[in-house]
């Protein structure tokens, strides 16, 4: 670390940290400093699919965040994954790959006032850095760094679910990323040849690391921004603080600073920076250099609820790894083929679908396993079971991200505030019974599915909504709390272009930029917001 001044300093290798190391790089003129908190993605159960279930909870893989109790959920609190590692989340999520609606983005062109963020500005983004496994079209990108494959696995009882999805009213698909993603189907995923595929190895390896102008500083948090005053009386960001696990290095950037840190850890460095709202920095101690309300506000996450049906006459994976001779078998599938249940994302069929008639778009998300258990993290039911978590795609309840204390160290205060509205109770109540509509067509009644969790014997809305707030959870889709807005928005964090309003030099691209959260897994939108951004810079530099 004896050289210490670069051009660029990206603050997390996350998903979008790491696509903006490789354009930014790419221009051998520029020298890009990449900063993890975590540790390298060498860890083997990074690489295989099933190893989500070994990364979440896992200190070397993950942040180990908890919400504060929720009075949406009944005064629990869950366990919140966030990715401590290169790829970051992108290295122990669900491989999902899904753009969301063209509606989405539509809507962000109208909240910032910037058509560039319209569904056909954003498209080619999408494409640039895709490597779709049937090839290009008008729609897909082939050749990029981002592999997108079909799931190496199918089941019956899937199968079946998907045909009485059919028969309920939703369409069949074969593609959920085309502008609408209504319909049944199983789930594109991240993978390659039966292995997860995370940012590291897409867009750092080996392309970053040959690059003699690109420097990656991992096991290193940053503590806190750096700032100058410029003559003209404007902040300029200048640099970040860092913990290398033995002293503080100050690292400099001569053009950006840009966070990548994701919805948590982005609005946390901000604040312990002195950019946010006024009352709480003060609170802490802490000189307040721009009173932004809007930093660690507004966000939001897809709760999902999970519905368990007990069924007969069918395969899952409750029933198949409940031996030594089952867990041989798919240790031996895996070995032999990458496919089977250890390269399982951790859901398979996706269904999007209407809550109830008067919605224009689908507004729920499916996503459908062969397999139930108690709690993500718990061992699974020895009784033959699937799952059909069912989540509100645009949940109207906003919540915080909040420091606790001046000490970078300290986990900030997450309090997501599901089900606070009654628009999301409503949604709630109303997607148990379409769950419970789907598993009484026709294509399920061989497996004779018992309804095992919630319980059939809540109907009305009241306790639809009560036993939402008892079973649901998070699928792990933090946006939104460092916002992009318009002129004269007090909320708005970011201008449409991703820069920190009040201070130059500084931009935050990640997630937390969402204004409006995705209908959809927000990973790949994420890495498209970083393809927009790392435009704007080089042509900015041109």
């Amino acid at each position: 670390m004896s050289d210490t001044t670069f051009d660029y300093v990206i603050v997390g290798a996350g998903t979008a940290g790491a696509l903006m190391a490789n354009r930014l790089s790419a221009d051998k003129r520029c020298r890009v400093l990449l900063i993890e908190a975590g540790r390298k993605d060498d860890y083997h159960w990074i690489h295989i699919p099933v190893g989500y279930l070994y990364c979440i909870g896992n200190a070397r893989t993950d942040w180990l965040y908890n919400t504060e109790p929720d009075a949406g959920l009944n005064g629990r609190t869950l366990r919140y994954p966030r990715g401590k590692t290169l790829g970051g989340s992108s290295s122990i999520n669900g491989m999902i790959y899904m753009r969301g609606q063209s509606r989405d983005y539509d809507q962000w062109a109208q909240i910032t006032g910037d058509d560039a963020w319209r569904w056909d500005q954003v498209l080619p983004a999408f494409k640039k850095h895709e490597d779709y496994y049937l090839g290009a079209d008008e729609m897909h990108g082939a050749g990029g760094e981002w592999r997108v494959e079909k799931q190496r696995l199918r089941w019956d009882i899937l199968d079946a679910f998907s045909l009485a999805a059919q028969e309920a009213g939703i369409p069949h698909s074969t593609d959920f990323n085309r502008g609408s993603n209504e319909g049944v189907g199983y789930f594109q995923v991240n993978q390659k040849n039966g292995w997860r595929w995370n940012t590291a190895k897409a867009f750092l390896r080996p392309t970053c690391y040959g690059r003699p102008n690109f420097e990656l500083w991992t096991s290193a948090q940053v503590a806190r921004l750096l700032f100058d005053d410029a003559p003209e009386g404007r902040q300029r960001c200048t640099g970040v603080r860092v913990w290398d696990g033995q002293e503080m290095v100050d690292a400099h950037a001569t053009r950006e600073v840009i966070l990548c840190g994701g919805s948590i850890g982005s609005p946390q460095i901000l604040q312990l920076s002195g950019i946010g709202p006024a009352a709480l920095l003060q609170g802490h101690g802490i000189e307040v250099r721009v009173d932004a309300p809007g930093v660690g506000a507004n966000l939001q996450d897809h709760l999902q609820i999970r519905a368990v049906f007990k069924i007969t006459d069918a395969p899952t994976l409750n029933v198949l790894a409940s031996s030594n001779f089952g867990k041989a078998r798919i240790a031996l599938e895996y070995l032999l083929k990458r496919s089977g249940p250890m390269s399982m994302a951790p859901s398979q069929l996706g269904a999007f679908a209407r809550s109830s008639p008067e919605h224009e778009w689908p507004n729920l998300e499916y996503h459908v396993q062969p397999l139930s258990l108690d709690a993500f993290g718990e061992p699974l039911h020895t009784f033959p079971a699937f799952t059909a978590s069912v989540c509100n795609l645009n949940p109207t309840s906003r919540g915080s991200v909040r420091i606790k204390s001046p000490r970078f160290e300290d986990s900030p205060a997450i309090a997501p505030n599901y089900l606070s509205t009654p628009e999301d109770r409503k949604v709630a109540a109303d997607s148990l019974r379409l769950t419970r509509r789907i598993a009484a067509q026709p294509a399920l009644a061989k497996y004779r599915p018992t309804e095992w969790k919630p319980g059939p014997q809540y109907q009305s809305d009241e306790e639809l909504a009560r036993l939402a707030g008892d079973i649901a959870t998070t699928i792990f889709h933090p946006v939104g709390t460092t916002r992009m807005g318009g002129d004269g928005d007090p909320m708005a964090v970011l201008d449409g272009r991703l820069r920190v309003r009040g201070i130059d030099g500084l931009r935050v691209v990640d997630a937390g930029a969402m204004p409006t959260i995705t209908s959809g897994n927000t990973n790949s939108p994420t890495l498209m917001m970083a393809e927009k951004a790392a435009g704007w810079i080089l042509d900015a530099k041109a």
